[in-house]
């Protein structure tokens, strides 16, 4: 594999802990900045909403303009917007700086897949952008802990400092070793992608995926506090939490792949959807004692990213049957629905610990996805009655690599 795409990967690195580890410090900056836990939950809800707009649009936008030149104009823009949160004088500051950032992650996975199978022969296309995507997973595995560490330990804004100079490394791999012809074809309008979401078969996928994931960041959203505050752990434990967290998801993520593959994605969903509500309505009950909050969490890890490649592989199929000019658009739009439903599951959550309190969220988490398994229901059953659709799915992985 070239150097270039080690390049793509510690990019796809740095972009998932920032997205992140937000969720490890909440508690630090609320009480730095002299803000509610809501109020700082929007930093979540903010950032996911600048990739769910900045993914269709900016990336529309930015169409005619050489991949390596918006590539490295996306790292500037992304250590820019994380040098700001380092130095934010304030809440509104940070709130800035967190949605420029979100800009840049929507753009730079939206032209990544492009750019990796662009380095390597059409054989091994599959292999580059599971290799880039790697950088997400480890993020989670070793970024993220390692960042709420060091905020916790030498201040929330030291861990935006230690992510802007991954930015600079991912800009200088990127600059010596990304060529500066690669071939693409301009990104779908904003026209085509408005024309995709007028299909109600896709935008019932689309809904699945943002409740499905939603009603996971009511709860996960304000992990840490729950942790602190209803478990009784230290502070220095959160970090310890979330890297059990990250190895859960790596494994969920292998796991539900595989599920996918086996199950077909409603089969996979439909077992998935349940198991994430089960989690979290446990939560509820296994939050204040210290272990059994460990436990759940470490359950919780494994089912909450793991209907990731149902979800993906589900709306290619969908978009193969109804919108086979638009599939890239088609699975394009559904990045754009997990970071609507972690803006929405976030905001939502805000509220619930405002006027309910923290412990609340598992059991009001786990209602929404049951929504989630009730529409990925329903979209079976419209499946059967349709059956050229089974002709759709036998392209489907083609389709997604």
């Amino acid at each position: 594999m070239p150097i270039a795409l080690l390049a793509l990967t510690i990019s796809a690195f740095a972009i998932g802990t920032t997205e992140f580890v937000i969720v490890g410090l909440l508690p630090t900056i609320a009480a730095d900045l002299h803000v509610t836990l809501p109020s700082a939950g929007l930093l979540v809800s903010l950032y996911a909403l600048g990739v769910a707009v900045g993914a269709p649009v900016l990336t529309a936008l930015t169409g005619k303009l050489p991949r390596k030149i918006l590539l490295l104009a996306l790292m500037v823009l992304f250590t820019a917007g994380n040098l700001l949160a380092w130095q934010a004088p304030g809440y509104e500051s940070l709130v800035a700086a967190r949605i420029l950032t979100g800009l840049a992650h929507g753009v730079f996975f939206s032209i990544g897949s492009t750019i990796a199978t662009s380095l390597v022969p059409k054989e091994k296309a599959a292999s580059a952008i599971a290799i880039m995507f790697t950088g997400l997973t480890v993020a989670l595995v070793t970024g993220v802990p390692l960042g709420t560490f060091i905020g916790q330990h030498f201040g929330w804004r030291e861990t935006f400092l230690a992510v802007s100079a991954l930015g600079v490394v991912a800009f200088v791999g990127s600059l010596l070793f990304v060529p500066k012809q690669i071939p693409h074809t301009k990104p779908a309008s904003l026209l085509a992608q408005v024309k995709v979401l007028a299909q109600p078969r896709l935008l019932l996928v689309y809904a699945m995926t943002a409740v499905g994931y939603g009603g996971s960041f009511i709860a996960f959203t304000f992990l840490a506090p729950i942790l602190q505050q209803l478990a009784g752990f230290g502070e220095s434990a959160v970090g310890a939490v979330m890297l059990v967290y990250g190895v859960s998801v790596a494994v969920g993520n292998i796991w539900g792949g595989k599920l996918a593959d086996r199950r077909g994605p409603v089969g996979a969903l439909k077992i998935i959807f349940p198991g994430l509500a089960a989690v979290l309505l446990a939560l509820t009950f296994t939050a204040p004692h210290p272990w059994l909050a460990v436990l759940t969490v470490l359950l919780w890890g494994a089912v909450a990213f793991g209907n990731v490649a149902g979800l993906q592989v589900y709306v290619v199929q969908q978009a193969e049957h109804y919108t086979p000019r638009a599939v890239d658009v088609a699975s394009g739009l559904n990045i754009a629905a997990f970071n609507l439903g972690i803006a929405g599951g976030a905001w939502g959550g805000g509220h619930i610990v405002d006027r309910l309190g923290l412990v609340h969220t598992g059991w009001i988490g786990a209602l929404v996805v049951l929504v989630a398994y009730g529409l990925t229901v329903l979209s079976g059953r419209l499946d059967r009655l349709d059956p050229r659709l089974a002709a759709s799915g036998r392209s489907v992985h083609a389709a997604v690599h």
